[in-house]
């Protein structure tokens, strides 16, 4: 084990929701578990009950500096916990790695503004100092070498997935409670325009819709449900699509588990590929749209299939090779398992954060390879060249 360090999580203050989701809260607790000791500042809490008394605390009193961290690691590049953290580590001469998502939302003009002033104020600043960004999708990854970051400081590493939560075997009380009985394809997720619904639709009226041992399984809410809902009833499959709602966090492993593909048809970026990892922990093959978000995470034909985004045609054959395949199902099955397993739990996340820190510590540039264990684990995530 390596020698313990004590971690400093800086979190933007303007951010209401937690970046990336759980991202900061799962990575220190697993550290904590690895010995280190962590403290967060500037946002959410990381600690429940459970956690490490002594490893994990809440939102620090304490400055960061008092601290005294050995690392630091700060969430959003352009915020002003990554100011504060390039400042703390100046004066500490302690690393600064940053963790950036692409897919949170730039369209409000309160973000426009804050990315904006970020940039002027203290971007260059910020990016002279971070000896690493981790980008937490393609996309982070795009923008933070468009925004001046040196390719060779930024490395691409999905969020985490909690494999024993999300597993194969479960049973789903959900789909028992609605009278859903054979194949499911899947769909999770807002029902809004710009997620592909309209083409996951026609492309399932046109091959397992006709069938009667096919569901089309809509778990979700959004302003297009109406259009979406008149769009089945025009194609006639009305009797073959089941609306679930806004389904609970604590109701998915066993959703995931029980279907037999999921469907992400997103058209553009804007969708995460969360809900894919969670299939892939519960041996559940994934059809998804061909965009830089979502390919990082999908092996073509080893654990699904990459489907153009938007091309009703291509997604019909898509559909229709998968639900004449069961044995490349059960295939793709295991293989996005392993991968879950091996290289997108939030054990193996954590370690690699642990090597990035001590690979910082440990040199003045980023030129010291990594192992070969983490470099393995960050091949999900790097087939980016067709952003």
């Amino acid at each position: 084990m390596a020698t313990p360090l004590r971690i400093a999580f800086l979190l933007n203050p303007f951010t209401l929701v937690r970046p990336a989701g759980d991202h900061a809260p799962e990575l220190a607790r697993e550290l904590a578990a690895l010995g280190h000791e962590v403290s967060t500042f500037g946002g959410v809490p990381v600690a429940r009950n459970g956690d490490p008394p002594d490893r994990v605390r809440g939102v620090a009193s304490l400055g960061p500096k008092r601290f005294a961290p050995d690392a630091i690691l700060a969430y959003d590049a352009l915020s002003p916990a990554a100011w504060l953290g390039a400042r703390t580590a100046r004066s500490l001469s302690v690393p600064l790695i940053l963790v950036e998502s692409g897919t949170r939302s730039y369209k409000g003009p309160f973000s426009r503004a804050g990315l904006y002033l970020g940039e002027r104020l203290w971007g260059s600043y910020v990016r002279r100092t971070a000896r690493t960004l981790v980008a937490l999708d393609p996309i982070a990854r795009a923008r933070a070498l468009v925004g001046g970051f040196p390719e060779e400081n930024v490395v691409v590493l999905p969020p985490g997935i909690d494999p024993r939560a999300y597993r194969p075997g479960l049973s789903s009380a959900l789909i028992q409670r609605h009278g859903i009985s054979g194949r499911i394809l899947l769909y999770v997720g807002r029902v809004e325009r710009g997620r592909g619904l309209e083409v996951l639709v026609h492309a399932f009226a046109k091959t397992v819709g006709q069938r009667d041992d096919w569901s089309l399984v809509i778990a979700g809410e959004g302003s297009a449900r109406a259009e979406t809902r008149a769009s089945i009833d025009r194609l006639g499959i009305g009797s073959r699509v089941q609306w679930l709602g806004r389904v609970r966090e604590e109701e998915l492993p066993g959703l995931f588990s029980v279907s037999t593909l999921l469907a992400v048809p997103a058209l553009d970026d804007v969708v995460r590929g969360k809900n894919i990892m969670r299939a892939m922990a519960c041996g559940l093959p994934v059809l998804a749209s061909d965009r830089p978000s979502l390919r990082a995470l999908v092996e073509p034909d080893a654990s699904g299939l990459l489907v153009p985004a938007g091309d009703a045609a291509a997604w019909t054959d898509a559909l229709r090779r998968a639900s004449m395949s069961p044995d490349a199902r059960r295939r793709w099955g295991r293989r996005g398992r392993e991968i879950a397993e091996s290289r997108l739990s939030w054990s193996h996340v954590a370690s690699t954060f642990e090597s990035l820190i001590l690979r910082a510590r440990g040199t003045t540039a980023f030129d010291a390879p990594l192992d070969s264990g983490v470099a393995a684990g960050l091949r999900v995530g790097l087939r980016t060249e067709r952003i």
